[in-house]
């Protein structure tokens, strides 16, 4: 019997793989268990359309990721902090002052998250922080950081 995995079956495939596995199993395990469903021709075409939908989004998102890193290569975010003589920042600037200055400046929102900054920005001057978008997909971003 053919059937539809709606999750992860161990040793019989990930969720929305069409299997063939006994009758048996299918009736008293897969299905009474709501693992899998039958392999009918409107469950098969209601497969294929969500395979097709979830396509469509990823390839929507990556080109809208792609656009977002191309617009980020002109952007600079100001910001402003104090500092000693030295050019060393009292504090340093985190992922989330980048974030709401992003926010602020260019209207773009993005989480807090996507920035790549392990310790902060703890001088002044420009820096450049790399920002994960999509999968596979980073963009640049640069951070002016004054003295207040």
């Amino acid at each position: 019997m053919k059937v539809i995995l709606t999750q992860d079956v161990k040793g019989q495939g990930k969720k929305g793989q069409v299997v063939n596995v006994s009758d048996g199993y299918a009736r008293n395990f897969l299905l009474a268990k709501g693992l899998a469903t039958e392999a009918t021709k409107s469950n098969l075409n209601d497969l294929k359309g969500k395979q097709e939908s979830a396509e469509y989004k990823i390839k929507t998102d990556t080109e809208e990721a792609k656009k977002l890193a191309e617009q980020m290569k002109e952007i600079v975010v100001n910001l402003k902090a104090k500092a000693g003589d030295s050019g060393k920042l009292f504090g340093s600037i985190t992922s989330k002052d980048v974030s709401e200055a992003l926010t602020n400046q260019y209207h773009i929102k993005l989480d807090k998250k996507k920035f790549v900054l392990p310790d902060g920005i703890k001088t002044l001057g420009v820096t450049e922080v790399t920002v994960k978008l999509y999968t596979g997909i980073t963009g640049t971003l640069r951070v002016n950081v004054e003295k207040q």
